[in-house]
């Protein structure tokens, strides 16, 4: 059979056991969704459950035992690091073989003298925070000083927050291109974010004119499917982890159930080639913020949601679901974890239960995206549709 449409589902977060190498990292015990499960007395996610997630490792509440009508493994990590933007370039073909820097103390104070020299203002914030959080913390103080919020994550970011009726947006993305002329060599974060916000005191919201600046690692699957003339539909954040490079549809989400709507309406429009949606939720709500019965709900609301996916599944789609690293909410800590991720593919007239086993690196979807499109690969991984196809 011919698969003509793929859609790609990266539950951010979600890892299923910590990696071989992950004493490197501090994370040895770290089992995303096996210590959520522990944590809350079990997991009730039946479409998960079927499609195979408990012959994968054990996840306490499914299953291990039931025949799967999908196919299963896990699939680790070459590059280095436990980044959104490691894991999702990995996915589509490149590897990095360094970390991406992290500032978990903020930046350094010389980097952030030059780049208030270069725009003119001081800056207040310079630390870790969630982007919610920072505006109810620092939204008061820069309404009153002008002063833009610079703000990090677990990830490799730099974040510029500013009020459009304080900041204008041609400004602030003007200091998000200065940032990114100053983030090279050691400071070379993987994106920088500008995030523009409205309202009041106690009602700030961010808007939709985001725009990330991103580092391009080279080429993936994802132009070589762009050039074709395929469909590739970025749901989420995927379009900003990859500057836009090979993605020819942008859709924003707020949140997971908005991801979910988001790619349920795509599914009903894009015939053919790739939706590659991003669950941002799991990993920004809950891992790291250490709450693994927000965590665990976060999953079993997504599992409620794949009814939905799989009876709009025609005979010639291919479902993947799988995530970018790990962010143990139980682990010690609030950052990332290095963990294998779940692969759980699916289609109703391809093979099932086939174990897939431990893949050598997340590249093997990116190569198997490339077999099924007809375009070439990067060499990095293997694909496995011989395995999936029926014959």
């Amino acid at each position: 059979m011919t698969i003509n449409r793929v859609v790609f589902i990266v539950l951010d977060s979600v890892g299923i056991g910590h990696m071989h190498d992950a004493a490197e990292y501090g994370d040895v015990g770290a089992n995303t969704i096996g210590n959520i499960a522990k944590a809350v007395g079990g997991l009730h996610v039946p479409n998960l459950e079927k499609l195979g997630l408990g012959r994968i490792a054990p996840v306490a509440g499914v299953s291990a035992t039931i025949d799967p009508i999908g196919c299963y493994g896990k699939m680790a990590e070459q590059s280095a690091g436990k980044d959104t933007t490691n894991g999702h370039w990995e996915m589509m073909g490149v590897k990095l073989d360094k970390p991406l820097p992290v500032y978990p103390d903020g930046f350094p104070a010389d980097l952030m003298a030059e780049f208030e020299r270069r725009i003119g203002r001081k800056t207040i914030g310079n630390k870790p925070a969630s982007g919610t959080e920072i505006l109810v913390e620092l939204g008061p103080e820069h309404v009153r000083t002008g002063q833009p919020i610079v703000y990090t994550s677990a990830d490799s970011v730099f974040q510029i927050a500013a009020h459009e009726e304080v900041i204008p947006l041609e400004e602030l993305y003007k200091m998000c291109e200065i940032a990114r002329e100053l983030l090279v060599g050691e400071h070379a974060v993987g994106r920088v974010i500008a995030r523009p916000f409205v309202g009041t005191e106690g009602n700030y919201k961010r808007t939709a004119n985001r725009h990330d600046y991103s580092r391009d690692f080279g080429r993936t699957v994802l132009n070589g499917m762009d050039e074709k003339g395929l469909p590739v539909v970025g749901i989420g954040k995927i379009y900003d982890i990859y500057g836009g490079s090979g993605v020819n549809g942008k859709v924003p989400t707020e949140g997971n159930m908005d991801g979910m709507d988001k790619t349920i309406e795509q599914m009903k429009m894009v015939e053919r080639g790739l939706i590659f949606t991003n669950l941002v939720d799991f990993d920004a709500l809950y891992g790291h913020r250490n709450d693994p019965q927000g965590f665990a709900q976060a999953i079993v609301d997504f599992d409620a949601r794949l009814t939905e996916v799989f009876d709009l599944l025609k005979n010639d789609d291919l479902l993947i679901l799988s995530a970018d690293h790990g962010c143990d909410p139980t682990h010690p800590g609030t950052d990332h974890t290095r963990e294998y991720v779940p692969l759980l593919v699916y289609g109703h007239k391809l093979q099932q239960g086939v174990d897939l086993g431990t893949r050598q690196t997340f590249g093997d979807i990116g190569e198997t995206l490339a077999e099924i499109f007809g375009v070439t690969g990067t060499g990095l991984g293997e694909s496995f549709l011989s395995s999936i196809k029926n014959q």
